[in-house]
């Protein structure tokens, strides 16, 4: 499969790392508006040619597929241009900025009859599958409580476009906190939408010391299905335990798992004896498997894993956070 990146910015060299490992199945190609960045990028990541517009991307019959690999708010544009083009899609999370943007992809998909896949890459990380699967065997027998934790002070760059909330879509917890909202809502018990609210610390915004213009912490509290309840606690400007790490806990009648949240190890204390896993390092973010579901979406013309549906529950859910904050009282 020839694989086209729209973009070429820090995103772009993280899937180019990770793509190494099928340079059997995939050829990389590499687009931007800058012809010169396109051929740096296609010449660092040994790649089969570069492109100096979107456009002349989509335009090549040899490409089959697309990685959308720009700001959040070109995101459907792009999108829809692909698949009008007869290429299949992978877009970066968050994919669309509304969820109207997402009925539209969706139409625009079905149309085209080709594979879209939302790079929700946490959805196939080691430590996500783990989680699963220990809930779906009743390690810890029914769930209460979950508690997600995923603080770091990791400040943006004052020409960060992600401080320019046209671009991203919104704050920092739209931009990437979606990931982590995913793993709340997929371990097997769904969050019931209506039971989220979010709540946002005052002073998050920009000081005379930080450049970050963003409003960069959110806890959301919401109820499963299931009956358990849960909490995630997120930010950009609250130091970790120690070098990033950051620890999370379900809780059950029968156990608790606990967790670290980047996924480096998973122990667990309920039924039958302790269990202490690693799930995966490496492809401790998900990426492998994520393109492993995309080539396999194609080729045996199926859904894949992380589609557009599935990325709408999400979306339903972010937007019942904000809409809970613009309501709350003062």
């Amino acid at each position: 499969m020839h694989l086209a990146f729209l973009g070429c910015g820090a995103i772009t060299e993280w899937h180019s790392r990770y793509l190494t490992s099928f340079r059997r199945d995939i050829a990389l190609s590499y687009a931007s508006r800058d012809g010169a960045k396109s051929e740096a990028y296609c010449r660092r990541h040994h790649g089969t040619g570069s492109y100096s517009s979107y456009a002349s991307a989509l335009d090549d019959p040899r490409v089959d597929a697309v990685l959308v690999a720009v700001p959040p708010r070109f995101h459907l544009e792009l999108t829809i241009a692909a698949l009008a083009s007869g290429k299949h899609v992978l877009v970066e999370k968050p994919a669309f900025l509304k969820m109207e943007e997402y009925r539209r992809a969706v139409d625009a998909r079905d149309r085209a009859k080709r594979v879209v896949l939302v790079g929700e890459n946490d959805h196939y990380k080691p430590l996500a599958v783990c989680l699963r699967r220990l809930l779906a065997e009743g390690v810890i027998g029914e769930m209460v409580f979950a508690h997600f934790t995923t603080l770091v002070r990791k400040l943006k760059d004052s020409n960060d476009w992600r401080n320019d909330e046209s671009m991203a879509g919104g704050d920092a917890f739209f931009e990437e906190g979606i990931h982590w909202l995913h793993i709340a809502g997929s371990l097997g018990p769904r969050i019931v939408p209506a039971s989220v609210r979010g709540y946002r610390p005052a002073g998050s915004r920009a000081t005379a010391e930080s450049p970050d213009r963003r409003a960069k912490s959110m806890m959301v509290a919401f109820q499963y299905d299931n009956g358990a309840v849960g909490s995630l606690y997120y930010s950009r400007e609250v130091p970790s335990l120690f070098r990033g790490v950051r620890i999370s806990k379900l809780f059950g009648r029968d156990g608790i798992i606990t967790f670290e949240s980047n996924g480096v190890f998973v122990f667990a204390r309920g039924r039958g004896f302790p269990r202490f896993y690693i799930p995966g390092v490496s492809d401790i973010r998900g990426f492998k498997a994520m393109y492993r579901d995309f080539l396999a979406a194609i080729r045996e013309g199926r859904a894949p894993e992380m589609s557009l549906e599935r990325a709408m529950d999400d979306q339903q859910l972010m937007d019942r956070i904000y809409e809970t904050l613009e309501h709350a009282p003062l």
